[in-house]
């Protein structure tokens, strides 16, 4: 309680000296006035300079408290100042809140929110409102409580309103969508509702990869909330997402996503019958240079495949197994797991025995008897399976071999072995 009595004291007494300096200075300045339109004689150059003097004596003394006095016009302004003042005093706004997570939070304190989220309102010019969009930037910036207040303010609905935004202003207005959409890590709650219009109306549009990645991470934040679901399914975005997805730049945002809402029962639904799944999905596995696509794709193919048999057969029929195989053989740690288990459960397919748990399981063959194994329909399905897939991925597994010697060699010498022995090297 002491310490908080004391800060209070300190920060009141130094509002309270940046008053006597104002007060002081303006009464500096009146007298000056008075004597030069009482000698009307020395003309509009001596005024001049009498300014510029006054000015420069008040700067000397103010220091740095000179921009206190800066954020109090600013906020006077911002409440009873014209539009152009309104305009003028974002900009200090602006400027002021770069400085310190302390400032910003004082302006908060201030009441400078509501007044520069009305800005972002359509009444007041594009300029304008591009103004207090930065401002607000810089004020949200490391604060969730700035954040709050913002959307508490009724951002979203102002930003609604600007959906035929100009191109070079989207940027900074994804980027506002995107850090008030954090707060959802913070449990607080979001209404995707009033921001998906102006979020899918960027991504859709001509708008810049950096607008789109913007936008990307909004859906990315409002997806991993299970409430938002909902209204994430019913607006088209699974379609959105996954025509983004094959876009390598915005891939992992999109992927990412999607990995979000496939496991609830509705995102699931909305991507099986989505007529772009699963080929999106299987091209994206023949992205060597995008591991993380590649683990995001397979992650999402498994959770469709599993307990599926309709899916499998589309899979299956798209082309997926060969593909799995040069993933298994080239991909990365996690690609690799996650592509040998879907082999595994097209080689079980029709001996398929479901778990509760798991994905196509069957009884497994006994080891102990190589005949068995060698005389197993899925074992010589996929012995042929890998002779017909070994010409076509032969090039790209030999590119890849000269880049990483050791590790791609051995793995050459694993797919020769694999054509012309009894079992898959798994």
């Amino acid at each position: 309680m002491a310490d908080s009595s004391s800060s209070s004291s300190s920060s009141s007494s130094s509002w309270y000296q940046v008053y006597l300096k104002l007060k002081f200075f303006s009464r500096i300045r009146r007298l000056l006035v008075n004597k030069t339109s009482s000698t009307k004689q020395s003309g509009p150059s001596t005024n001049q300079s009498q300014e510029i003097i006054v000015y420069q004596e008040e700067r000397r003394f103010v220091g740095v408290d000179d921009d206190d006095g800066i954020l109090q016009r600013s906020v006077k302004k911002l409440h009873f100042g014209s539009r152009e003042e309104k305009a003028a005093a974002a900009t200090e706004i602006k400027r002021l809140a770069g400085d310190d997570l302390r400032r910003r939070k004082l302006m908060a304190d201030l009441g400078v929110i509501p007044p520069l989220v009305a800005m972002v309102g359509s009444e007041y010019a594009p300029d304008h409102r591009r103004l207090a969009v930065q401002a607000l930037l810089e004020l949200a910036n490391g604060t969730c409580t700035n954040k709050a207040l913002i959307v508490q303010a009724g951002i979203f609905l102002k930003l609604y309103e600007n959906v035929n935004i100009e191109e070079s202003a989207k940027p900074e207005f994804a980027q506002l969508i995107m850090s008030l959409s954090s707060l959802v890590n913070a449990q607080f709650p979001i209404d995707s509702s009033k921001i998906l219009p102006l979020v899918l109306h960027m991504l859709e549009s001509d708008s810049s990869v950096e607008t789109k990645t913007l936008c990307l991470g909004t859906l990315y934040n409002l997806s991993n909330m299970i409430g938002n679901v909902g209204s994430l399914v019913t607006n088209e975005v699974i379609q959105t997402l996954l025509k983004l997805s094959s876009i390598k730049e915005a891939s992992e945002k999109a992927l990412a996503t999607l990995g979000n809402l496939v496991v609830t029962s509705m995102g699931k639904k909305a991507l099986e019958n989505s007529p772009l799944v699963p080929e999106c999905l299987i091209e994206i596995l023949t992205w060597d240079d995008k591991s993380k696509s590649q683990e995001l794709s397979a992650y999402i193919l498994m959770i469709l495949a599993h307990q599926s048999s309709l899916q499998r057969t589309k899979m299956a029929e798209g082309g997926i197994v060969p593909i799995l195989l040069q993933v298994a053989l080239l991909g990365s740690t996690l690609a690799q797991k996650r592509a040998l288990k879907l082999l595994q459960w097209f080689k079980d397919e029709r001996q398929m025995k479901m778990g509760p748990h798991s994905g196509p399981q069957t009884r497994r063959p006994s080891f102990s008897s190589p005949m068995h194994v060698d005389a197993g329909e899925g074992k010589k399905l996929m012995k042929k399976m890998v002779q017909q897939s070994l010409h076509k991925n032969m090039e790209t597994i030999t590119r890849r071999a000269n880049g990483n010697s050791d590790k791609s060699n051995s793995k050459i010498k694993l797919l020769e072995i694999s054509s012309s022995s009894k079992s898959l090297p798994y």
